[in-house]
């Protein structure tokens, strides 16, 4: 049986909002919640202990970075997945957070995700999909459901499918992303949405300058392809 305990185990979430992301299209998920982490300058208050974590660690600002971790902002908590889970464990891994996420007192979970933006259809930059124990408020009310027969995958899947049949308030944040790159205005995208509905301000101005250099990039070397394709036909 896995392993999964939460340290300490006496840290309070009583109707705090949880914010999470992984690492799918565009890598939105994560660099989300780890930009969040940065900009808010929010505590870190709680790790995973788990069979499930790869023998990695690093460092940031002289700390050690471990696997999974809780960050807080006043009644905002990130969970930072740094890596994923074993991917034979993957599945295991995130049934067990959802039941201790039920357990400890959330008020709802927003699950961050990418979205393939060559299913993009109009002029939105993402979509949302909820649990029926969810019910939009404020700008969410009116913001764009994702279609009918869209398949989702991966943690978020797994972590909605367990939140509905709990009867747990949970919604996916899914903005458009490329399947073939670091994506950091669908992260910048889902940064400002959210702010807004939670009332929080983070300056995602790094991540669309970084998106524009990776753009200006992949622009050069489509040009340079072309370029290429041509001499071969002359």
């Amino acid at each position: 049986m896995l392993s999964f305990e939460v340290v300490p185990s006496d840290v309070k979430f009583n109707d705090c909002v949880l914010i999470t992301g992984f690492h799918g299209i565009g890598v939105a998920g994560f660099w989300a919640v780890k930009y969040l982490v940065q900009k808010m300058e929010a505590e870190r208050v709680a790790y995973i202990d788990t069979d499930a974590a790869s023998p990695i660690s690093s460092t940031n600002s002289g700390k050690i970075v471990t696997p999974f971790e809780f960050f807080k902002k006043g009644k905002i908590v990130l969970f930072k997945a740094e890596i994923p889970p074993y991917r034979e464990v993957e599945v295991e891994f995130f049934r067990k957070l959802s039941s201790w996420i039920k357990e400890v007192g959330f008020s709802e979970v927003v699950l961050i995700g990418g979205l393939d933006s060559s299913l993009k259809r109009d002029d939105s930059n993402f979509r949302i999909v909820h649990t029926t124990s969810f019910k939009p408020t404020g700008i969410l009310e009116s913001a764009p459901q994702l279609e009918d027969e869209q398949i989702i995958v991966g943690p978020v899947a797994t972590l909605l499918n367990r939140f509905e049949i709990f009867g747990f308030p949970a919604y996916a944040f899914l903005a458009y992303a490329s399947r073939e790159r670091i994506d950091p205005r669908a992260a910048a995208t889902t940064i400002e949405t959210l702010g807004a509905h939670y009332d929080f301000k983070v300056d995602v101005g790094p991540l669309i300058k970084g998106a524009e250099a990776i753009e200006n990039e992949v622009t050069k070397q489509d040009v340079k392809q072309n370029v290429q394709d041509d001499a071969m036909y002359t």
